[in-house]
């Protein structure tokens, strides 16, 4: 899958003005229901449109575990791996211990090509969840 350029989008600039900083009529973004969004968007395998939900998700709460995986997976889904592998390495500054993060993060390594790095996350996700057949699998097809 690949990123194609959007057309026809909004600029969300265009309709504010600058009172409605000051009128609490005017509905404003928040993290959590972008995040809901970008979850709904993933689901429905629309990756490229998550990754730009869940980006504005990441402006307003930056360093958000929950928010950095769904960015991660939209990312890594829509082919955008380079900014995949830099934002679960962002999820593991905010949660070394994210056995997700470092199977996440073990894949966008093996897609970049840089397989020993991959290797390493690769175990520590199944250090960190020994049960988990997804995270064993990864690694044994690593090789």
């Amino acid at each position: 899958m690949r990123l194609a350029p959007l057309r026809g989008t909004i600029d969300p600039m265009e309709s504010w003005r600058p009172d409605d900083d000051l009128d609490p009529s005017v509905d404003r973004e928040n993290a959590y229901d972008l995040l809901q969004r970008g979850h709904a968007l993933l689901e429905r395998r629309h990756y490229a449109q998550a990754a730009i939900v869940l980006e504005r998700a990441d402006r307003l709460e930056p360093g958000k575990g929950s928010i950095l995986e769904a960015l991660g997976r939209a990312y890594f889904n829509s082919g955008q791996t380079e900014r995949s592998r830099a934002t679960f390495e962002a999820l593991l500054d905010v949660d070394p211990s994210s056995a997700y993060g470092h199977f996440a993060l073990g894949q966008s390594l093996k897609r970049l090509g840089r397989r020993a790095e991959a290797g390493t996350h690769l175990r520590l996700a199944v250090a960190l969840s020994p049960g988990s057949s997804l995270y064993r699998d990864a690694l044994d097809r690593l090789g």
